[in-house]
């Protein structure tokens, strides 16, 4: 669990941070707004789980893991960061007053105003938040997996 915990803290809280400081610094026109940087920061910080779970074959293990338990510590450490991701995106939300829930559904269309409802209560907002980056971390847990269940590859160092 230890590693799932810090591998997993460390993981959601960069991409949080990231992806909030590029909301805060740039301006609706800026590549911080869009998809793209949004899923790229992503996989970047995703890439957490990979040395997570080889830190722990190559510790716990003895350098050999088979692909079961390193999905399970893959998907451990993957939501572990969901669960950050979250918690650092509502800490943002909170701290700037909820100002980025007005710019994506700005307009007074009943639609733009009903998303905005939808969207403005935590219990859709929350689940939503997290299947931003869950599909990532259950792609990178898979990936990591199936590439650490050789022992050749990024061998631990005696």
């Amino acid at each position: 669990m230890r590693y799932a915990l810090v591998y997993g803290l460390i993981a959601g809280c960069v991409v949080g941070a990231i992806i909030a400081a590029g909301l805060a610094l740039g301006s609706e026109e800026s590549i911080f707004y869009t998809i793209w940087y949004g899923y790229l920061v992503m996989v970047v910080a995703m890439t957490f789980i990979f040395v997570g779970v080889r830190r722990y074959r190559d510790v716990e293990k003895g350098g050999v893991i088979r692909f079961l338990p390193a999905l399970g510590m893959g998907l451990a450490i993957g939501a572990v960061a969901v669960i950050a991701y979250v918690l650092t995106w509502e800490l943002y939300l909170a701290t700037t007053g909820y100002a980025f829930i007005d710019q994506m559904f700005a307009g007074s269309s009943p639609e733009a105003l009903a998303m905005r409802q939808w969207y403005g209560n935590p219990v859709n907002r929350l689940p939503t938040t997290a299947t931003e980056l869950a599909p990532v971390a259950l792609v990178m847990a898979l990936f990591s997996a199936a590439l650490l269940r050789n022992p050749k590859l990024l061998p631990a160092k005696r």
